[in-house]
């Protein structure tokens, strides 16, 4: 029997229903829950929450198959006895709120909801396999047991220290394995750790039990994988205790999103593993798990889907479900809110697989007629709607065959579509040229019908013909002169748009900004408000989400960048050439030679005049002791003479 993993919180929840496959639990941005038939490939019920904004569904679980009585049946005897087929009924979905829905697919409504039992939101959901028994774990780092019979709490205890971010219970439902950072083993009667299990730097995202076999003979692994992580990582629970690091590790491409395990249940028997990453990708895997490998194994078939285009673009899996044989998978991919199942099967012996599929990007959904129970009236052309906010407004009024007829004998002389769309081509070139304001508002008059016309009849032609306008002011005009009946119809369209291309979601911003701008106080009188705006709220705050971490890249990338530069500033600086720009020379030795020669008898003529200006300016008394002294030496000069 093949099990999933549980959908943690770090991505929209997505699990295929045990044993048959026959239903696709899908939550998208807009929270809320849709389940897809996948033999005939259509919707089989929808689920909105009550708080499905406020409080979204952040993991789903599907309980154990079980036999299940629809409406009254009369006895039968026992040559008529059939044996019954169990199929999955009841579906548990974690809320961010901290509460667990009990869905039945069965009933088409909700079963009873389980609360009081975590502060926080609930990350992971678990069931046990033969009680009816429910496990999940929170932010405020709890366990809860849930009793689905009584609807209240076993029992609750403290698992860690961080957040709980994935369970996982063993297939005889005696151990429970519980994982943050840390990964613990817990004893289900007691509630006490049985083991530890330590290796993963993130928030562990994946758990789940690779074997049958009981803990006694070193027989029971499990696999673990955790979020920016590229690596599954097998852990075998030996009785000696020695089990600190992982046995054995599968490569993938990029961060586990979703895992299809078929369990062994003899050393005999290999452990069959399907795993689909972040990327879109699909890795097959089969080991035998019998002790350690040192060597990362690798997939032995990878699978990717692209479209038939001429330039082909890869198409995401969102998940895959290993079947009873072992080339029968079971595949999901597309987008959240319209998904496409097929079951193939795989030639494994091809290491690289890529499967080509016509996908139709329109998101209108194809329901069962027993599901959506809202109909439309057939409104004559002539009434109208005078009080707005009313359930249902908004819808396209269905005119009958009659007025339609009269409608047509009356206004021949209206513009075909096609000279609509012809008279805008020649009114933009004329814009271009410098055309008068009448044009103008020509122009702004004929996208308002075509926009009006596009959103009735849904035509992605006439659509894009009037959202490809780029000038503000021509999109203020057109969304001002719009009615209001067709103001919601604008939104939703806008927010399809949104979630596609960069460049035609730019676009949109503009035409969003008039919207609210012009037409903000009919929204707000809506009473239906939160439901409509519901996807396009989710779809800006997941755009809005990455922008912090944006604008911190950006910021580490200033400081690097400025850093080389002064760092290619200092070096050019180093290099600088240093020979001067300009000599000065004095002049030749010849004329220093002649100067110098010159400069003595300058000097002498010049210290004989400060002489004599020192002499002048010595007082009487200085002479007199002069002439005392030369009376005192002329005896003496007169002898040395003689």
């Amino acid at each position: 029997m093949a099990s999933d993993g549980g959908s943690s919180s770090l991505q929209l929840p997505c699990v295929f229903s045990p044993k048959s496959r026959q239903y696709l639990a899908l939550c998208a941005q807009d929270g809320r829950l849709r389940i897809w038939n996948t033999d005939n490939k259509t919707l089989h019920q929808e689920y909105v929450p009550s708080a499905h904004l406020s409080a979204t569904c952040t993991c789903i679980s599907w309980g154990p198959c079980r036999t299940v009585k629809e409406g009254p049946q009369r006895k039968k005897r026992k040559s008529e006895a059939v044996q019954v087929e169990e199929r999955a009924d009841l579906l548990a979905m974690g809320t961010a709120a901290g509460t667990v829905l009990i869905y039945s697919t069965v009933k088409g409504k909700l079963h009873c909801t389980l609360d009081g039992g975590h502060t926080g939101g609930v990350n992971c959901v678990q069931w046990h396999p033969e009680d009816s028994l429910i496990y999940s774990g929170s932010d405020d780092t709890n366990i809860t047991e849930w009793d689905l019979q009584s609807g209240k709490t076993r029992s609750v205890w403290k698992a860690d220290r961080a957040a709980i971010t994935s369970l996982c219970v063993s297939p005889d439902g005696k151990l429970l394995l519980s994982a943050g950072y840390v990964i613990k083993m817990w004893d289900l009667e007691t509630k006490e750790i049985y083991r530890k299990f330590t290796g993963h730097s993130t928030a562990v995202t994946t758990l789940c039990f690779a074997t049958t076999r009981p803990p006694d003979g070193n027989g029971l692994y499990f696999l673990s994988g955790a979020a920016h992580d590229r690596l599954l990582s097998v852990w075998q629970v030996r009785d000696d205790g020695k089990d600190k690091n992982s046995v054995v590790s599968f490569t993938l491409t990029d961060e586990p999103q979703h895992v299809s395990l078929v369990p062994s249940n003899s050393k005999e028997e290999a452990v069959r593993l399907a795993v689909v990453c972040k990327d879109g990708q699909l890795h097959l895997f089969e080991h035998f798990l019998n002790g350690p490998c040192k060597k990362p194994l690798s997939p032995s078939c990878t699978v990717q889907l692209s479209d038939t285009k001429d330039s082909p673009a890869p198409i995401p899996l969102l998940a895959a479900a290993l079947g009873a044989e072992s080339r029968a998978v079971t595949l999901a991919y597309g987008n959240h809110l319209q998904p496409v199942m097929e079951r193939v099967e795989l030639n494994t012996s091809e290491r690289h697989i890529c499967l080509t599929r016509d996908v139709h990007t329109s998101l209108s959904l194809s329901m069962d007629t027993n599901v959506s129970k809202v109909k439309t009236p057939v409104v004559n052309a002539k009434s109208k709607v005078l009080v707005p906010g009313l359930p249902g407004h908004q819808a396209p009024k269905v005119a009958s065959q009659g007025s339609e007829k009269r409608k047509k004998d009356i206004d021949t002389k209206e513009m075909s579509i096609a000279e609509r769309l012809g008279e805008i081509d020649l009114v933009t070139v004329s814009s271009e040229k410098g055309a008068p304001k009448n044009a103008v508002s020509l122009q702004t008059d004929n996208f308002a019908v075509l926009l009006v016309q596009g959103l009735e009849s849904n035509d992605p032609n006439i659509l894009n013909k009037v959202f490809q306008n780029r000038k503000e002011f021509i999109i203020k005009k057109t969304v001002a002169r719009i009615p209001l009946s067709a103001v919601l119809p604008l939104v939703q369209q806008i927010t399809t748009r949104l979630q596609g291309h960069p460049i035609s979601a730019r676009l949109m911003v503009l035409w969003l900004k008039a919207v609210l701008m012009h037409h903000t106080s009919y929204l707000a009188s809506l009473p239906d408000l939160v439901t409509q705006l519901g996807v396009l709220y989710h779809v800006i705050e997941n755009r809005v989400k990455l922008f912090h971490k944006l604008t911190k890249l950006h910021g580490k990338l200033y400081l690097l960048t400025a850093q080389m530069a002064t760092n290619t500033n200092i070096s050019s600086v180093t290099d600088v050439d240093h020979a001067a720009k300009l000599v000065y020379e004095e002049e030749s030795s010849e004329d220093e030679a002649s100067g110098d020669e010159a400069l003595p008898d300058e000097e002498s003529d010049v210290s004989q005049e400060e002489d004599e200006m020192m002499v002048e300016e010595e007082d009487p008394n200085s002479r007199r002791e002069s002439k005392t002294n030369g009376e005192e030496m002329d005896p003496e000069n007169e002898s040395e003479e003689e």
